[in-house]
């Protein structure tokens, strides 16, 4: 049977997911050097291969290509002429005879003759310009027809013909034309199998969308069907999944196996076959031998799995309800581990049932799967009896699904829990929940606003759910960068410390309360910040002294990096706490602002590991942005590649445009700092037309930064000085308080190659007034370079040599190795080449140790302009050092010690013997002596 999915995609709409195997497929078909004159389209039943070869036929005619295109069909008793015919039908429109061994009618050709006659039409259809045989489902052909167009691709290779087959297996085709390649079609990636879902008529959302995600695949006909059937509107007309498709095939199995495949699919997705077969009662594994031989399942060892998502879905669907009850009784009695168990209990109870909704919050997080843990909450608020028990459970689920971060999902279990009459703390936990929804869909005001209004409730609230919201009220505003924003945070903060109990002496009041609402709103506080999951370990003091000082450092931005330690102020000393990843996230937060975050960057990393495999995007997309900004600043740019496309996938599927905007700025800007040409798109994505940008600025100031890098790429210096002040107001007021201030050396560039140095000279001063007499090393760094580029002439040298004595500095090679350019130009330009070269070396050293390509090409234009010749080939072993390297040893050999050559190249000794370290096992040699006579032999 031949399982086709519905159209994907309609003419002049692209197809979703598929741009890889479409432009290979027609490299082919513009028989580009290299590429083979057949290949082989395979894909099992509902990938989209049908899909994806008629987009291919629409684009190749587009493109002047005669198509000839047909179909097998498994019901054609007479399959030959059925495939030719077709075939014929499309060479008529070129006004082509058919060849003379096809009769007309319905009569048998002469299969002879065949070959010759279809080679002969094809050839004189190529003569003319491009043909494309595109045939489908040709695994279900003739095999004499199949033989027939191999024969005719092998006469006429090198001609403009090209043979597309698409197939199920290679194995039932004949053998191909030699240098015949196969493409195989994997499921769609999680970004376009979102999208292809949500471009449904009716398509799902909430928890019902993620799990037809899950169960789909990435399978487009899965997506489709299971889309169909998903709950909705209740004018909506729904059909059953799949019936169409897998039903002939499970109605033909034995009664056994129907039951077995009806266990199978109401089993976990990592249960055992011995647990299935154990609640079946069977211990005989013939049972799923037709099911095997049908190509319904794949049994390997103990692990059973359906060949196909709507396979499944069609075996426990088309069993009755009260089976499908039994089943999950069964499989509940032999269920080994506890969330299993409750969740079969779960799916087999009817109305409430106390006991069920007990163990499933019991084990909701006991794999630590946020999605997992959301669902078994809700299920356990749905088998709760009690009202304020039922609100308490949605509040439960409301947070996860908030760590989980579907803003739909979050939306339904809101509405829910404002119904119930639920205690003023559970109002608030459902505020914050979806508060950052909002957020991370780019609507700060309302975001900030449902906070705002939930503060009202601060004294009557826990005190560590009080901070916990404002210091995501103080998320919210580094994103927004709104002054209304910030001049409310210490409102805020005050509000918590007037919270009973904050200051670590109270809880009578809190256990008075919780005696007089029946002890869920004690509850309320303790899942939150005691519980287990992601939200773990809020309640530590190390977590509260974390979190106030991001309230802090956010809501007084004058007063964050290098400032004297203080209530609200992250200081010098690290902050304590638990490992816990929302912890190490609020610590991350705090490091960032005070461009400390690089120096535990490890311990980020596994943070964001553990959120990732948690499936917690709610919660990590709160680090995620600030951790790439580090990994730009600091030159680890193919990990920060690595981690924007990872989470710009889970940012699409989850349909966040807020999060996604700030990764596509961070991408544009990962793609100048290495500076290769960005893509035209990549400049003006959709994304940032559907993000408010006035309402959040870190967005708006990382986007501006990005385009104004590209635009200095381009050598556009204009443009760049354009995007780049920007970043700033016309009173050079920073349009962000902490993104605005590291792109003033970029912006003093962009001034003095164009002649606006007097007009950014007050944006400087203005930074410098707002950093303070204590400026974070990254800003020193920054401030002296914009200072040395468009402040007094006389003043710059000791602005590069202020910026580069602090060894720190290399901790953001980017931005010291743009320094060490901008010092090696004003260095040549004072005829003082021998210097400039000095520092063009390291600058070029960087460059190529980061993948930095524009950086590498503007120190070998300047080191050029120096006077600095490449060595020949073959110079000696000297040509097997670094630039760097090569410099060291010549000031080696001229007598200088470690710390003249430190001071000279502004390297610390530790770096330079580190140097020489390396240097001497590559030379061949083990002394200063040894090396000197050598340099001087040269």
């Amino acid at each position: 049977m031949t399982v086709h999915p519905p159209e994907g995609a309609t003419p002049g709409t692209a197809l979703l997911g598929r741009d890889g195997e479409i432009e290979r497929i027609l490299r082919c078909v513009r028989r580009e050097p290299g590429t083979p004159g057949t290949l082989l389209l395979l894909g099992d039943e509902g990938i989209g291969r049908t899909t994806l070869l008629r987009h291919v036929r629409e684009r190749a005619g587009t493109e002047g290509v005669l198509v000839l295109a047909a179909q097998g069909w498994a019901g054609d008793p007479r399959p030959v002429p059925a495939c030719l015919r077709q075939l014929l039908a499309s060479s008529r429109a070129a006004d082509e005879r058919p060849p003379g061994a096809v009769p007309p009618g319905d009569g048998r050709p002469d299969e002879a003759d065949l070959p010759a006659a279809v080679t002969a039409l094809l050839e004189r259809l190529c003569a003319d310009r491009p043909v494309l045989v595109c045939v489908d489902d040709a695994d279900l052909c003739d095999r004499a027809f199949l033989e027939t167009l191999f024969t005719a691709a092998r006469l006429l290779a090198g001609r403009a013909l090209t043979l597309l087959l698409g197939a199920r297996h290679e194995a039932a085709l004949p053998v191909p034309p030699p240098g015949t390649e196969s493409l195989r079609l994997g499921p769609l990636d999680a970004a376009a199998a979102a999208a292809l879902l949500d471009r449904q008529p009716l398509p799902p959302t909430g928890r019902h969308r993620l799990e037809i995600l899950a169960e789909a695949a990435g399978n487009p006909l899965a997506l489709v069907e299971l889309g169909r059937a998903a709950p909705g509107p209740a004018q909506a007309v729904r059909h059953a999944p799949a019936e169409h498709v897998f039903g002939v095939r499970l109605a033909a199995l034995p009664a056994a196996t129907s039951r077995a495949l009806l266990y199978a699919a109401a089993a976990e997705p990592d249960e055992s076959v011995a647990a299935v077969m154990a609640a079946l009662g069977i211990g005989d594994l013939a049972v799923w031998a037709p099911a095997e031989a049908a190509g319904l399942v794949v049994l390997a060892e103990d692990r059973l799995d359906f060949r196909h998502p709507l396979a499944r879905s069609a075996a426990c669907l088309r069993r009755p309800a009260a089976e499908r009850q039994r089943a999950h009784r069964d499989l509940a009695e032999v269920a080994a581990r506890p969330e299993a168990r409750a969740r079969h209990l779960a799916a087999a109870t009817v109305g409430t049932d106390a006991s069920v909704a007990a163990a499933l919050e019991g084990s909701a997080w006991r794999r630590g799967d946020a999605v997992r843990a959301a669902r078994d909450l809700e299920q356990a608020a749905r088998l709760s009896p009690g009202r304020p028990e039922r609100a308490r459970l949605l509040a439960a689920a409301l947070t996860a699904a908030c760590t989980v971060g579907d803003p739909g999902w979050t939306r339904e279990l809101y509405g829910r829990l404002v119904q119930e009459d639920a205690d003023p703390e559970l109002l608030c936990v459902a505020a914050g929940a979806l508060a950052s929804a909002l957020s991370h869909e780019s609507a700060q005001r309302e975001a900030f606003e449902l906070l705002t209004a939930a503060s009202e409730h601060f004294p009557a609230l826990d005190p560590t759910l009080a901070l916990t919201l404002t210091t995501l009220a103080a998320g919210i505003t580094a994103r927004s960068g709104l002054p209304e924003h910030r001049a409310t945070l210490p409102t805020l903060l005050a509000r918590v410390r007037r919270t009973p109990g904050a200051g670590g002496t109270g809880g009578i009041e809190r256990t008075e309360r919780a005696e007089r609402v029946g002890g869920a709103g004690a509850a309320a506080g303790a899942w939150l910040v005691q519980g287990e999951g992601p939200l773990a370990g809020l309640d530590s003091s190390g977590a509260r002294r974390a979190m106030e000082a991001l309230v802090g450092v956010v809501g007084r931005p004058e007063t964050a990096p290098g400032a004297p330690a203080g209530p609200g102020r992250p200081g010098r000393a690290p902050l304590g706490g638990p490992d816990a990843p929302v912890v190490r996230t609020v610590l991350a937060a705090v490091a960032h602002h005070a461009d400390e975050a690089d120096a535990d960057l490890g311990r980020s990393r596994t943070a964001d590991d553990r959120l990732r495999a948690a499936r917690a995007f709610g919660l990590r997309g709160w680090s995620v942005v600030p951790h790439v900004d580090t990994l730009l600043a600091g030159g680890r740019f193919t990990e920060a590649g690595s981690v924007i496309e990872d989470a710009r996938t889970e940012a699409a599927v989850l349909r966040l445009p807020g999060l996604t905007a700030d990764l596509e700025a961070q991408a544009l800007t990962l793609w100048a700092l290495r500076g290769a040409p960005a893509p035209e798109p990549r400049l003006t994505p959709s994304v940032w037309r559907a993000v408010c940008l006035q309402e959040n600025r870190a967005t708006h100031a990382r986007l501006l930064r990005a385009r104004g890098l590209v635009a200095v790429l381009r050598g556009d210096m204009e443009d760049g000085w354009r995007h780049l002040r920007g970043l700033f107001t016309a009173d050079g007021s920073p349009l962000h308080p902490h993104l605005s201030p590291r792109g003033i050396a970029a912006l003093a560039v962009t001034a003095q190659r164009t002649g606006r140095t007097a007009e950014a000279l007050p944006v400087l001063e203005r930074v410098r007034a707002a950093q303070g007499d204590r400026p974070s090393t990254r800003m020193t760094l920054l401030l002296h370079h914009a200072a040395a580029l468009v402040g007094p002439e006389r003043e710059a040298e000791q602005h590069y040599q202020l910026a580069l004595v602090n060894h720190s500095a290399n901790r953001w090679p980017w931005e010291c190795a743009h320094l060490r350019l901008s010092y090696a130009i004003w260095l040549r330009r004072a005829r003082r080449t021998r210097e400039a070269r000095a520092q063009l070396t390291t600058v070029l050293e960087t460059a190529e140790h980061l993948g930095a390509g524009t950086l590498a090409d503007a120190a070998h234009r300047e080191l050029r302009a120096s006077g600095a010749a490449p060595a020949p080939e073959g110079a000696g072993p000297l040509e097997r050092l670094t630039a760097q390297q090569r410099q060291i040893v010549q000031l080696v050999a001229g007598g200088l010690s470690n710390r003249e050559i430190g001071e000279r190249l502004f390297l610390s000794p530790r770096t330079v013997g580190s140097h020489l370290y390396k240097v001497y096992p590559i030379l061949g040699i083990s002394s200063r002596h040894q090396l000197r006579d050598l340099v001087q032999g040269r």
